[in-house]
């Protein structure tokens, strides 16, 4: 049987085993953690090279990530917790296939995106500090008897220009607003943070690479004189109690998947665990603090280890078509643009307790995994820890050409303003103006070129 075919089989989850699989159908995007799959199914395959015990795991984390939670109290003691005040019922709510999540339309609330707020200030360890109405999130849901915090409306003013050839553009800017705020008017100088949720492949590789070779690349007084000046976030690490690599999260504010997941099961779900205890309900929200709960915690240590080692362990699809010239030529003119110097093509994970499977794999994420100053056009104005309000941790690339298929829709950037690859490179500035440019002065079958390279990633 052909590695290919072999690769196949282990997409399909008929082998325990990976296969670096390298020719014209793809190439392997993250070692024996990369599947041979484009379908719609493409996000959603546990890492061919699992052992036995981590397969079921991931199955069972699988089952709490798709599964609804419901309020409390309730039969499934397990399941029950949901609120008061919540985005979504589950996780695959906002990362539908473990995908994308998308934008409304103008006029439309948001709902699977969600409104970070905060106000000036900083919270414990370098935290954004909270609104004392509303917390650190719109939450545009609630139980019943509890008023939910309102509805975030975004609207779109269209910024329109051309490239040096004179092909015109248009680019989609977000204004975002609060309607029928609950729990009194937001304050003037709020801070607000859209964030559409992210796909998930690939995470416990990310969170594999040593965090030496993360640092090794910062460069935060531009000392080659580049432009460009990648830093880490530092970040609190609840579990070690320490501060440590933020990896996760537009603005790398998070340090490992575990953290990630529970504070988007708080944030997102309004369901307690050992790392966030406390629902956030404020002073203002007294029917909030009244509630029932789902016990103390919500999500038991067990089931937060399941639903993490399933984020880690969510396979790369491979790369397709790599070996086609206008994908070659794409990729020789994404590195000459210097889009390789933020989006990194190839690390190497190291020892990886969590899931040793991962360890010492070559993978081709396009991160890495630093903050950089992006321009106005793009700035929140809202720091967190380390990351000020215009940077952002340079998102992965891989699956980003199957976007489409899996999610049906290919809107990017951490508000999902850009309609397409083209629309997101054209909002870069500040650090990538000058890979920015370089795009812009491209001839139209060079952009193309590029655009096929990305889409074959």
């Amino acid at each position: 049987m052909s590695p290919c075919a072999l690769a196949g089989l282990a997409a399909l989850g008929l082998l325990a085993t990976g296969c670096r699989c390298s020719n014209s159908s793809g190439t392997a995007a993250a070692g024996t953690a990369t599947v041979v799959d484009s379908t719609r199914d493409a996000f959603s395959l546990p890492a061919p090279s699992l052992t036995e015990q981590h397969r079921a795991r991931f199955f069972v984390g699988n089952s709490l990530f798709n599964r609804s939670w419901v309020v409390a109290p309730a039969s499934l003691e397990s399941r029950d917790g949901l609120g008061p005040l919540f985005n979504a019922r589950s996780c695959s709510g906002c990362h539908f296939k473990d995908g994308r999540s998308r934008p409304p339309e103008s006029g439309q609330p948001l709902r699977t995106v969600v409104l970070r707020v905060s106000i000036p200030g900083r919270g414990p360890h370098g935290a954004p500090l909270p609104d004392p109405n509303y917390g650190d999130q719109i939450q545009g849901s609630a139980t019943a008897g509890v008023p939910a915090e309102g509805d975030v409306i975004v609207t779109y003013a269209r910024v329109r220009g051309a490239f040096a050839d004179g092909q015109p553009f248009e680019l989609l800017k977000p204004e975002y607003r609060i309607e029928r705020p609950a729990y009194g008017a937001p304050p003037g100088d709020l801070l607000t943070s859209p964030r559409v949720a992210p796909a998930l492949i690939g995470l416990g590789l990310l969170e594999a690479v040593p965090e030496g070779t993360v640092r090794q690349r910062e460069d935060p007084d531009d000392a080659n004189h580049d432009g460009i000046s990648g830093r880490a976030n530092l970040v609190w690490d609840i579990r070690r109690s320490t501060p440590s690599l933020g990896r996760f999260g537009w603005k790398a504010e998070q340090p490992t998947v575990e953290q990630q997941s529970a504070s988007a099961f708080l944030a997102d779900l309004g369901v307690t665990s050992a790392l966030f205890t406390d629902e956030g309900c404020t002073l203002a929200q007294q029917l909030c603090k009244e509630q029932p709960n789902g016990g103390s915690p919500e999500l038991s240590d067990e089931l937060l280890r399941d639903v993490a080692l399933y984020a880690r362990t969510l396979a790369v699809p491979a790369r397709r078509g790599g070996d086609e010239r206008t994908v070659r030529e794409g990729e020789a003119l994404f590195a000459r643009a210097a889009c390789s110097e933020c989006h990194t093509p190839t690390l190497r994970t190291g020892a990886f307790r969590a899931v040793p499977e991962l360890e010492e794999q070559e993978i081709h994420p396009y991160t890495d995994l630093l903050l950089h100053d992006l321009g106005e056009g793009l700035a929140d104005g809202r720091p967190t820890f380390g990351a000020d309000g215009r940077e952002w941790r340079t998102a992965p690339l891989w699956g980003i050409g199957l976007l489409r298929t899996v999610n049906e829709h290919t809107r990017l950037l951490h508000d999902g303003r850009a309609r397409d690859p083209s629309e997101a490179i054209l909002w870069h500035d500040g650090e990538a103006r000058n890979a920015r440019e370089a795009f812009s002065r491209m001839t139209r079958d060079e952009r193309g070129a590029l655009l096929a390279f990305l889409d074959s990633l």
